[in-house]
């Protein structure tokens, strides 16, 4: 198993919205570059997926691809999930200096997905509130 460390220039995103589905996280703030991987680095034979925490905590594991991904309460689940993704094979782990969000729908832990939702209106109600 490779881990690639990646670091991504923000790019802005337009306000759309906290969330484009129930269980799709699509967030405002910068994320790392999911476009293609320089080829020197990660062979299109090798699956690869971004793991990392999104800004709520919660750890996100997302193919590069963008095929699959999920959100989850502890990394080694992350990384179980990409594994067991990318079965027969292993596959490239990137972590990225910065938050990932999840932008596709959610194969991983509903219960966490639905707490990241509920985190965030909370913060959004204290903001408000003070």
């Amino acid at each position: 198993m490779a881990a690639i460390a990646f670091n991504a220039v923000p790019h802005p995103q337009p306000d759309s919205g906290a969330f484009a589905k129930q269980s799709a996280m699509v967030m405002s703030e910068p994320k790392p570059d999911f476009q293609s991987l320089d080829p020197d680095i990660v062979s299109e034979a090798i699956p690869a997926f971004f793991i990392g925490r999104n800004r709520a905590g919660f750890w996100v594991a997302r193919d590069a691809r963008g095929r699959v991904g999920g959100i989850f309460l502890l990394k080694g689940f992350a990384v179980d999930f990409a594994n067991a993704q990318s079965r027969p094979a292993r596959c490239a782990l990137i972590f990225p200096s910065t938050p990932v969000e999840l932008d596709i729908n959610n194969h991983g832990n509903p219960v966490i997905a639905a707490l990241a939702q509920l985190t965030a209106l909370a913060r959004r109600f204290l903001r408000f509130a003070t």
